[in-house]
């Protein structure tokens, strides 16, 4: 006698001992029929007639698969991302989709390519965090059936084919070509306005011609392999010419 109450003591025991975890909690189903939800810690379900489906409360993450689309300016491009989701609602997780995970993964897929599609190459690749809202925006409106919801979604590789990235590589080396003589004009066009400004300050100025040239001699050092040509000025050319010819005429004379 005493055999067959132990027996179903611990038949109970082990069917019928739910313990559920603080991230956890779990559905009950009592002859097929939504019952209960159990809490976390230690619960007790009748057996053959209850059964329990736990059920993750954690935030969640699910790959997205490479996909494969076309952009609003005819661009092929592979994407592959993250969708961050969380179980709010475990009966409805439970009841309203066979399988949640897979749900989530399939509809993520699909918003991808459908926002992509609409978007611009160049957008595309300026505009990440905007297409993560916008796949979040959409996956939400479903998720929320399904006693989800949408924390987060990250793209995380954007793949061109081989030649456009030759030719994407190629406008930004013209581009930062552009950019280099531009910089370059407007250091020369700076640098003719400031000679110019110097070259009017020494016509002002009888004796800067000479002191910059006594600068430039001392900043020569004391290099015994400089060689040094000086530059006479015009006016003391044809001061000397004329000196010279003035001379030759009184010999003459």
């Amino acid at each position: 006698m005493l055999i067959p109450i132990l027996v179903t003591v611990g038949f109970i025991i082990t069917f019928g001992v739910r313990i559920i975890q603080q991230y956890e909690t779990g559905v009950v189903f009592q002859l097929g029929r939504y019952s209960r939800t159990l809490q976390p810690g230690l619960n007790f379900i009748i057996p053959l007639v209850e059964t329990a489906r736990v059920v993750d409360m954690r935030v969640l993450t699910n790959e997205i698969p490479k996909q494969q689309a076309i952009t609003k300016d005819n661009v092929p491009v592979s994407i592959n991302g993250v969708v961050y989701f969380q179980v709010v609602n475990s009966q409805s997780a439970v009841i309203e989709v066979q399988n949640y995970l897979y749900a989530v993964s399939q509809y993520a897929q699909a918003a991808l390519r459908d926002v992509v599609g609409g978007m611009t190459f160049d957008d595309l690749l300026a505009e990440r965090q905007k297409i993560g809202d916008e796949i979040e925006a959409i996956i939400q409106k479903q998720a929320a059936n399904w006693g989800l919801k949408v924390t987060a979604i990250k793209l995380l590789d954007v793949d061109v084919p081989e030649d456009l990235k030759k030719m994407m590589s190629r406008q930004a080396s013209a581009e930062r070509e552009k950019r280099a003589n531009i910089t370059k004009a407007e250091g020369d066009k700076l640098a003719a306005v400031n000679l110019a400004e110097a070259a009017k300050t020494m016509a002002q100025s009888p004796g800067a011609m000479q002191l910059r040239t006594l600068q430039t001699i001392d900043g020569l050092g004391p290099t015994a392999s400089n060689t040094v040509v000086l530059a006479v000025p015009i006016d003391i050319m044809d001061s000397v010419r004329a000196l010279t010819v003035k001379l030759t005429e009184k010999k003459q004379g």
